[in-house]
């Protein structure tokens, strides 16, 4: 999890404790930016662009999906999955995480529909479970039915159990109904004001789901073609392994290549392109550092065997989510990535293939001051976010936000 340059003063140990941590109510929160209220016209470059409130008063959002072109389906992290159809946020939920809030409100975390949702009406979620082991990540599907989400089931649980330590939980279909999931590190020693790696070297294993990329059938059984499928010793839910927190995955739609945004340790966030049973690395290989501020490890920088990443951030964004953007409501962003930042408050537009700078960045909505929890692109072709204004709190101030083309 990254630092930015205003909270530079702040030890290193003490940003990842309010990153990790679940937040307790009485905790003494930063002050928030104003309020957004109604439109606002921002300059980028090239032009202007309109960001319109559709939503507010949500409770940290931390995922968006779009059933059909009226209705945005948003997960709060207290638990509670909304509806926004029309422009109006119903006041009910349609439907609640099974695992309680508790403290740090942490009850449900990731959103997706089924790529055939018109005609199964199938909505998964990602949330943690708790157990006599601790905590891990698990994933449901439900069926749409009216305003409501019925006949909920789980369908899969990670190998991830843990007392504590990041989950992530980003769930995302493919065209071909799979199932991609992403299990953080689950590493509660980072910072302890040590050096121990015992937890996150986990993610270097393949006898469990701790710091990978699942790929799953849409039932939550193993497609026969995982790269594991067979070896003994191996889980075979496993795609890519080597990961830290893994928050953003999208389709490259001129390569078809998977892409994931991973948040890394003190500097080191990346975008990988996902191969299948590859090793990215973590904890042994990184650009960034340890949260004592040492190298992550005698040989950081690259290793054999081990992917670097496509892209890179010294010092962190933390990434929340990333797409490629292929709607036509911004003709000039056709096929540009955008990655939402949340410690730098902005969407990162990145643009391939331009001349005398192949990878032009950037960053939009910085005026806002809001923490870009996730980025879609809506079935209108304009872009979507969900933002928070602080790391945690008990503020429902989070907003769903479009962005449109003021011309």
């Amino acid at each position: 999890m990254g630092m930015t340059t205003h909270l530079s003063r702040f030890s290193p140990v003490l940003l990842v404790l309010l990153w990790l941590l679940p937040p307790a109510p009485a905790r003494a929160q930063q002050q928030s930016p104003p309020a957004i209220e109604g439109p606002q016209i921002l300059d980028v470059q090239g032009g202007k662009i309109r960001v319109v409130p559709i939503a507010t008063g949500l409770f940290h959002p931390w995922s968006l999906a779009f059933t059909d072109a009226r209705t945005i389906l948003v997960t709060e992290r207290n638990g509670r999955l909304r509806m926004i159809r029309d422009g109006v946020l119903a006041q009910e939920p349609i439907w609640s995480s099974p695992t309680p809030p508790g403290d740090g409100n942490d009850a449900l975390h990731f959103l997706a529909v089924h790529p055939k949702f018109a005609q199964n009406q199938l909505v998964y979620v990602s949330y943690p479970k708790r157990g006599e082991r601790g905590i891990t990540l698990a994933v449901a599907h439900g069926r749409m039915s009216g305003a409501k989400l019925t006949d909920v089931q789980e369908i899969f649980v990670a190998d991830a159990w843990e007392t504590g330590g990041n989950l992530a939980g980003r769930i995302y279909f493919t065209p071909e109904s799979l199932l991609y999931v992403t299990v953080g590190d689950r590493d509660r020693l980072c910072c302890n004001g040590g050096e121990d790696n015992s937890l996150r070297m986990k993610a270097q294993s393949l006898e469990n789901h701790v710091g990978k990329t699942l790929r799953l059938r849409d039932d939550g059984t193993v497609p026969p073609d995982n790269p594991f499928i067979g070896r003994a010793g191996a889980k075979p839910e496993i795609f890519t392994y080597g990961h830290r927190n893994g928050y953003g995955l999208a389709v490259n739609p001129e390569t078809g290549e998977l892409w994931q945004a991973e948040i890394g340790p003190m500097g080191g966030d990346e975008v990988n392109i996902l191969l299948s049973g590859h090793n990215y690395g973590w904890p042994l290989v990184s650009t960034g550092r340890n949260y004592t501020g040492t190298l992550v490890s005698d040989q950081p920088w690259a290793r054999p065997g081990m992917d670097n990443p496509r892209i890179h951030w010294v010092p962190s964004i933390s990434p929340s989510s990333i797409i490629f953007y292929t709607g036509d409501k911004f003709p000039k962003w056709k096929n540009n990535l955008f990655v939402g930042s949340l410690t730098q408050q902005q969407l990162i537009r990145i643009a391939f293939h331009q001349p005398s700078q192949a990878e032009r960045r950037e960053a939009l909505l910085g005026p806002l001051h809001q923490r870009i929890r996730d980025v879609q692109m809506g079935p209108d072709g304009y872009i979507y976010v969900a933002t928070e204004r602080a790391i945690s709190g008990a503020t429902a101030d989070g907003m769903v936000l479009r962005i449109e083309p003021a011309e």
